[in-house]
């Protein structure tokens, strides 16, 4: 393709609104530009490149000239036009988890697995926030030193529930250091000065869904269903970007110098890690930055094969938005 038409549904959403900033940020190079709300509604314009565009209500037929479709409106609207949308010849780039697990649909992160876009279907899925930037961190030493474990605790940022909770986060934190309470709706707990060890719905084993999200999408994406993943994913207090704490676990014992020239080299990879420095990633540093930043290397104790890691990066950027667009420019 040269110079896609390239459509959006959920525009003005979260996710949706930063594919936006970032085509421009990245001089995508579409030919003409499509927006649209998930609903019945037009929504408020939006600005693209210093000129104003509206969004107009989605419509099947809006989309008969083949091109690029990001879908950033929920997974229901996924499962309900996703296919029909590829069958009119558009690429479609789904950012919810309606397909990632389907067989006959690639779950892509480029810096990692580009190859399964070859001779795919028209149908690729964006992964999950949390896993993307794990992958990423992983994926280079995995190449090299085979893994086999996982036992990863995330702490997610509001902004992965959407706008509704982090403007949950601001009014709560407010009215908590005024020595009042607010009700929670967006959330299932009160998020300010808190922390909340739950994220989707628990299965009838105890995992959340973002749990079982990590766990699955990990060993996709890495092509090695026999990596034995653990997860336990928990909302915090912070408004933008992921954090992780990583456990892995490998095949042969790690050297610390030879494992910080790998994730140096990565693509994707800003190694922050300098304990004399007091250096480490954190979210404050890391809002709107392409890269999935890694610090505090430990190896061991227990055994020479196990590396602990902690990983930072911006949720709706490379967790969502940046990788879509990401996945786009490798269709080129």
């Amino acid at each position: 393709m040269k110079n896609p038409t390239v459509s959006i549904v959920g525009a003005t959403g979260l996710v949706g609104s930063e594919i936006v900033k970032i085509l421009s940020l990245r001089k995508f190079p579409f030919g003409r530009l499509l927006l649209f709300s998930s609903g019945r509604k037009a929504e408020r314009e939006v600005a693209v490149s210093g000129q104003a565009m509206p969004v107009v209500p989605f419509a099947i037929d809006a989309l008969r000239e083949p091109g690029i479709c990001f879908l950033a409106a929920g997974g229901d609207f996924s499962r309900r036009w996703a296919r029909e949308i590829a069958a009119l010849g558009h690429t479609v780039i789904d950012n919810s988890s309606a397909f990632r697990m389907a067989e006959d649909v690639p779950l892509v992160v480029p810096e990692v697995n580009r190859g399964d876009l070859v001779g795919r279907g028209r149908l690729v899925a964006n992964p999950n926030c949390s896993t993307i930037q794990m992958v990423v961190a992983l994926a280079p030493l995995h190449r090299v030193y085979q893994l086999k474990r996982v036992i990863v605790s995330t702490y997610q940022s509001v902004s992965g529930a959407g706008l509704e909770a982090a403007g949950e986060l601001a009014t709560q934190s407010a009215a908590y250091l005024e020595g009042r309470d607010l009700p929670a709706r967006a959330l299932p707990h009160r998020i300010a000065f808190n922390l909340i060890p739950r994220i989707d719905v628990f299965d009838c084993e105890g995992w959340t869904g973002e749990e079982r999200k990590l766990m699955n999408e990990t060993r996709k994406i890495l092509g090695d269903p026999s990596i034995d993943v653990v997860a336990t994913a928990v909302r915090v207090p912070v408004f933008r970007c992921h954090s992780e704490s990583v456990y892995a676990e490998f095949g042969r014992e790690l050297d610390l110098g030879e494992v910080r020239g790998i994730l140096r080299a990565a693509p994707g990879v800003v190694l922050a890690d300098d304990p004399e420095k007091d250096l480490y990633p954190m979210p404050a540093g890391c809002v709107a930055k392409e890269a999935t930043f890694v610090g505090r290397l430990r190896i061991g104790p227990a055994s020479r094969r196990g590396l602990s890691m902690w990983i930072v990066s911006d949720n709706v950027w490379k967790g969502a938005a940046l990788n879509a667009v990401q996945i786009a420019e490798e269709l080129l």
